[in-house]
């Protein structure tokens, strides 16, 4: 197994980068068999077929990076230092949040519905070779991507994308969104930019909220530093606009939202444009 799979856009021609840390479905086999839940119910947690939305990125210019693993397996989108003492043999229990209580560290002790992926405990030793083998060299990756990017273009845009289970967000007025928008309120993105990808997403008629339920995990907290000229925004899709999530397979509506999406991505990437940014300026 590879820790990511990079797809170069060769040469890039846009400073935003797009990447799915949560899509991957290649599961270890003995990891498969140290688990006491079928391969269905693991792949619960998984970004399923999000990646696919993606293949028209590098055509548009723009580098897309995988996770190589799936997120059962090791989470590319929480701290290495999120280790779950319920799991994890010899961890303290002194820092604990409350997404490691919840089973859901840098290696997860559940999937969705909280079921839990093992019957006991495991070593701190395969924990570190986790994090050594694939949650480090994603991470090295996606932090070169990133100053690469923006001192190549004067700044680095992620578009970090994820996908939420349909019953995630709660109707407010009889209307539920379709996308949830991350910056960590405003903490690692300019405002200008999440206004336009926003508008991307609504344009493609599709209902957008921001920052809640999700702002933004530890990718965004990271990478997302405006200072510097580094932009990250987390993108939530609606599994329901695609998947049938009990079969944790593609939807009669795949191909449709897929055409919706290969549109998205090709107009995000165009924020990025080193030309339309000149005449963004000369316009200020």
């Amino acid at each position: 197994m590879q820790a990511y799979h990079f797809i170069s856009a060769a040469p890039a021609t846009s400073s935003v980068i797009f990447a799915s840390p949560h899509s991957a479905r290649d599961y270890p086999v003995d990891f498969l068999q140290a688990s006491q839940l079928d391969e269905l119910a693991l792949r619960s947690s998984e970004d399923a077929y999000v990646d696919m939305f993606l293949r028209g990125a590098p055509a548009a210019g723009s580098h897309v990076l995988l996770g190589g693993v799936p997120r059962a397996y090791v989470d590319y989108n929480r701290a290495p230092s999120e280790l779950d003492p319920a799991l994890i043999a010899g961890v303290s229990v002194r820092a604990v949040n409350a997404r490691i209580s919840s089973g859901l560290g840098v290696i997860p002790r559940v999937v969705a519905g909280g079921r839990a992926i093992y019957a006991g405990k495991i070593t701190r030793g395969q924990a570190q070779h986790r994090l050594r083998n694939y949650w480090q060299p994603y991470h090295d990756k996606l932090a070169g991507l990133m100053a690469d990017t923006a001192q190549r273009f004067g700044r680095a845009i992620l578009i970090d994308l994820h996908s939420m289970p349909k019953d995630a967000v709660t109707t407010r007025g009889g209307t539920r969104p379709d996308v949830v928008l991350g910056d960590r309120f405003g903490a690692s993105c300019h405002s200008d930019i999440v206004e336009e990808v926003a508008a991307i997403f609504s344009k493609a008629g599709l209902r957008v909220a921001r920052n809640a339920p999700f702002a933004g995990a530890y990718i965004a907290q990271r990478y997302g530093l405006p200072s510097v000229g580094q932009h990250v925004v987390q993108v939530e899709l609606d599994r329901g606009l695609y998947l049938n999530e009990t079969r944790v397979a593609p939807s009669a509506d795949f191909a449709q939202f897929q055409a919706v999406m290969d549109n998205v991505v090709a107009t995000l990437a165009e924020i990025g444009r080193p030309d339309r940014k000149v005449a963004a300026l000369a316009a200020e």
